[in-house]
């Protein structure tokens, strides 16, 4: 899909994915990108860095359907990647992951629909997947929101599509960079649980995933980009070895609604799901409410296929983790610095 003749949108753009998205658009000709958030001062940081005239910054937030609706007028595309995705404060503050990540969903959706947008990417993760956490769980709500909005728009009107992926390495808030300041001050190194997998993914492969779903999506579709997965005990033995460290690890126990392995498809998914090699597309489920016309006898595979989950994919080494940082330029940058000093 060519990006040189579209205005897009990108909610929750002053992100680690609105950052690296923004300036994959503007590498591809984007004549006009529109930033939505509510942080003035990450708007501010990013005007300065980008320093690019077809960058429009708008303050507002997805909670508020009249700042939506101001930013959405000519656009064409939506990437909406606004959300509270960490775990901890949604577990304490769970209405507030509803109000934004499903009700701030939702304005988004219908905002675009209203105002004849041609298709909205709604970004998710593999916390939507048997969600034991608030986090989790608003996603998995905003999945279901971009489905029921989908059965109900016409033919040829705005399609809506979901990308979900699990954890973006070197990604705000996440664990790498955190383990990385605390290597580089003589700290230990604080694990919940060594055993504990989770998938790899660069940020540039999530972009990848975005316009995968742009260009492939039918109304309804989520798209899950395949991806190995490591233990956090690996991941901190690949960053010791980069670094050339020996912090002592303190194990502190599992957080608030943390899970010892990561789901990003599960086995009913799998099912109706199209393995498109690098990619699944898991198709949306387009039954009615008149269930009696859909009986059957139940799927007997059912029982012998399971879940996709970052215990059973393909699991890397210590070198291939520390091949894996080493593409990250974040990481090459700190370790510039670290060696430097």
């Amino acid at each position: 899909m060519s990006m040189n003749k579209y205005i897009i949108l990108v909610t929750g753009g002053t992100g680690s994915f609105g950052k690296t998205v923004t300036e994959y658009l503007l590498k591809r000709g984007c004549p006009e990108i529109r930033v939505f958030s509510r942080d003035e001062d990450k708007q501010n940081s990013m005007r300065i860095a980008m320093h690019d005239p077809r960058v429009k910054f708008y303050l507002g937030d997805v909670r508020n359907r009249d700042s939506v609706d101001k930013v959405m007028k000519g656009v064409d595309y939506v990437f909406h990647a606004a959300a509270l995705k960490q775990v901890p404060s949604c577990e304490f503050f769970p209405m507030e992951a509803v109000r934004t990540n499903v009700v701030g969903s939702t304005n988004v959706l219908d905002s675009a629909i209203e105002h004849g947008v041609k298709g909205v990417v709604c970004l998710s993760t593999d916390k939507a997947v048997y969600p034991i956490n608030a986090m989790g769980m608003s996603k998995a709500l905003m999945e279901k929101v971009a489905q029921a909005t989908s059965r109900n728009t016409p033919v040829g009107g705005t399609i809506i599509s979901c990308v979900r992926y699990g954890n973006v390495m070197y990604s705000r808030g996440s664990v790498i960079p955190l383990f990385i300041k605390q290597l580089k001050e003589g700290m230990s190194l604080t694990v919940t649980e060594p055993d504990m997998t989770r998938f790899m993914l660069a940020l540039t492969d999530a972009v990848d995933l975005v316009e995968y779903a742009f260009q492939n999506a039918r109304p309804g579709d989520v798209f899950v980009r395949k991806a190995p997965a490591c233990t956090i005990g690996d991941l901190i033995k690949a960053l010791k070895k980069l670094f050339k460290a020996d912090n002592p690890v303190k194990i502190i126990g599992m957080r608030h609604g943390e899970k010892l392995y990561e789901t990003l498809v599960n086995a009913e998914e799998r099912l109706r799901a199209d393995d498109l090699g690098e990619y699944y597309r898991i198709r949306m489920d387009d039954r009615d409410l008149n269930y009696a016309k859909y009986f059957s006898e139940g799927e007997p595979q059912e029982a012998a296929t399971e879940d996709y989950h970052s215990h059973n994919t393909r699991r890397l080494s210590v070198n291939e983790i520390e091949e894996l940082l080493l593409k990250l330029p974040e990481v090459q940058q700190e370790l510039a610095a670290w060696q430097a000093h």
